[in-house]
């Protein structure tokens, strides 16, 4: 197995004249759970489909399991939102479909525990099922194949509260039992702080924040404090004033750099993070050495003026 479950160089792809991802570059090691994260329209659903080899990119190269996209086809489970299924077969002969077309590496067992989770009828067929059950059919082919990459696009949202619970903690446990890498992208910021140990954000087709988690909160800090503080030399993410107090997410530009005194400074939670950047796109892009394709086991995040 490759250590690197998908890299990324220059990766871009291009609708007509709108360019849906341009200059990515990055890298993703194998056996991580990432949340891939970004507005509506960033590029997730592009990058997720040119990642499944469904897609050619525009420019650039991308790599999936150590070879090209459509030679790791074998070992990529994806499942995308319209979550494409035959809807005159039944959920039984869905199962077997799979098991048909995955020869000596399909699951029967976690299949049809998703399955039977939910309360399916083995019988029923896929055209009279609920979108929350079509989701279930759709995750249990996924895991059943058994794939060393699995690619989710906004995989629970037709899910209600219990159901979503229920799967995301099956799916989390089969990834870390198998060392399977997930990519998942969610608009659900708050389920993503327990599960994901990597971060993909995306905002106009470009990436804004790549890499391990820890290492990204890390690097930024929470800080709220009188409003006429001066931040420099500190790199400013987001702030907001509310009063005579100022709240602001901020990236140490330099290492060690000590926060501005009467300020209350805390590391920021993965949601906080996220919903900043979320909120500033324009906001200088930084990956960690895990994510940047071109750092040296010593080198440092790449921050303002990288090639992302």
């Amino acid at each position: 197995m490759s250590d690197t479950a998908i890299e990324a160089a220059g990766l871009g792809r291009r609708f007509r004249r709108t360019w849906a991802l341009r200059d990515c570059s990055f890298r993703l090691p194998a056996g991580r759970i990432c949340a891939l994260v970004g507005p509506n329209g960033a590029g997730k659903s592009t990058l997720l489909t040119l990642a499944a080899g469904l897609l050619r990119p525009t420019e650039g190269g991308l790599r999936i399991l150590g070879t090209d996209p459509a030679s790791a086809r074998e070992r990529i489970a994806y499942v995308g939102q319209d979550k494409p299924l035959f809807p005159q077969l039944t959920v039984a002969e869905t199962l077997r479909t799979g098991r048909e077309l995955n020869p000596g590496h399909w699951d029967d067992a976690v299949a049809e525990e998703i399955v039977h989770a939910g309360g399916l009828d083995p019988a029923a067929r896929v055209r009279t099922l609920s979108g929350g059950q079509r989701t279930r059919v759709a995750l249990a082919l996924a895991l059943g194949k058994r794939p060393e990459l699995l690619l989710l696009d906004e995989p629970m949202a037709d899910l209600d509260p219990l159901g979503r619970h229920q799967l995301m903690g099956k799916l989390m446990a089969d990834a870390a039992d198998h060392g399977t890498t997930v990519v998942m992208s969610s608009h659900i910021l708050s389920e993503l702080e327990n599960t994901c140990d990597y971060v993909l954000l995306v905002a106009h087709g470009r990436i804004r924040l790549a890499g391990d988690t820890d290492d990204l909160l890390a690097a930024h800090t929470l800080l709220t404090g009188p409003a006429t503080a001066d931040l420099t030399p500190h790199t400013v993410i987001e702030s907001r004033t509310t009063g005579r107090q100022l709240t602001a997410l901020i990236r140490r530009t330099e290492p060690g750099a000590d926060v501005p005194s009467g300020w209350d400074a805390v590391e920021p939670t993965l949601e906080e993070l996220l919903l900043a950047h979320l909120r500033s796109p324009d906001a200088p892009a930084l990956l960690t050495p895990s994510a940047d394709p071109s750092a040296g086991p010593t080198a440092g995040p790449t921050a303002e003026g990288a090639a992302v």
